[in-house]
């Protein structure tokens, strides 16, 4: 290991590994059959232990903890902020703001749960005569203290706002990045959630979903010395980091302040990239409260049995848009956007 340039090496497992300001990482990639009249899987169920179906083996897709239709119907969330990328397939959003959205194929959805919110992400099986495939990555990324009971929001990023950082190396092979957050060179990212961790330009937070070309070569750009950075290899046969031969489904760990060549293998490779100053706080967890002490999840706890943050406005717990439906987002205030 050349360890001037990398720190750690791990597997991939579920979900990913993490580092301050981040708390954890899944990548769901599901392989859906045709859908059925209530947009779930057109396949039967039996054998599947719903809610805790998470099993990556029986036929190729999960239902997760949804019962008709994949996915995770309405619970909890407070302290800390999701990030969706969907890169296949649709995911329908409602919240307990009276919020609700459409979204995939290259979307971004952020939303900062700050003092408390429910939501449901359920995935829609839309189409009847072909197969429905899915991929995702959520990311939870933390909030400070002084930030933790602010008021929740919800933001979309659409694919087309999202823009694309492209190296071409001196044999003509690209290397492309999504910047969902931070920026390279003079790309700069859509603006985060007005209190995200990531808001402030000084915490050098990044998300960078990252596409080589088969043989491509690109240095990754430095940071500050006091940021956390893992890049994790989730598609593609291998790449060669620092003089270090990768196969897929690794996370290595990497100095930000040292440049980095990244040479890419014989097939294109996919990789995402987390960046950002680490908070540096007391971190209390259970489920999907995410606090400083553990007295503060009791009260988290308490008051979501009382208020159940808002209640739930919509007519079931694992609520899916029409079918007819295309991608939107419609926001607390009643604003709705609609996309092709």
């Amino acid at each position: 290991m050349n360890n001037s340039v990398i720190k750690s090496i791990k597997q991939l497992g579920f979900p990913w590994q993490t580092q301050d300001p981040f708390l954890f990482c899944v990548h769901h990639q599901d392989f859906y059959p045709k859908g059925n009249e209530v947009m779930g899987p057109a396949a039967s169920l039996r054998g599947r232990t719903i809610g805790q179906d998470f099993s990556e083996n029986k036929e190729g897709w999960r239902m997760y903890h949804g019962e008709q239709v994949p996915g995770f119907p309405a619970h909890p969330h407070r302290g800390f902020e999701t990030v969706t990328i969907v890169t296949q397939g649709l995911v329908d959003h409602s919240d307990s703001l009276g919020a609700a959205g459409r979204f995939g194929f290259g979307d971004v959805q952020w939303m900062t749960a700050g003092k408390g919110v429910q939501h449901c992400e359920m995935f829609p099986l839309l189409n009847k005569d072909k197969e429905n495939p899915l991929e995702l990555f959520q990311i939870w990324l933390n909030l400070p203290k002084s930030k933790k009971l602010t008021d929740p929001h919800f933001a979309m990023l659409w694919g087309e706002s999202i823009p694309t950082f492209t190296s071409v190396d001196e044999n003509g092979k690209a290397t492309n990045v999504k910047v969902i957050a931070g920026n390279i060179e003079k790309t700069n990212a859509p603006l985060p959630a007005p209190n995200s961790w990531a808001a402030d330009a000084n915490n050098e937070v990044a998300i960078w979903t990252i596409k080589m070309d088969a043989g491509a070569a690109w240095k990754l750009p430095t940071a500050s010395a006091w940021v956390n950075r893992s890049l994790y290899f989730y598609g593609g046969d291998s790449i060669n980091i620092a003089g270090e031969k990768f196969s897929s489904h690794q996370a290595i760990e990497l100095y930000s302040d040292k440049e980095v060549l990244l040479q890419n293998g014989n097939t294109e490779s996919y990789l995402l990239l987390l960046q950002g100053k680490p908070i540096a706080e007391p971190v209390a967890q259970y489920g999907p409260f995410v606090m400083n002490t553990q007295s503060e999840i009791q009260q988290a706890m308490s008051e979501y049995q009382q208020t159940q943050f808002g209640g739930w406005p919509w007519p079931t717990h694992e609520h899916v848009h029409p079918r007819e439906k295309g991608r939107f987002a419609k926001y607390p205030n009643g604003v709705e956007e609609v996309k092709s």
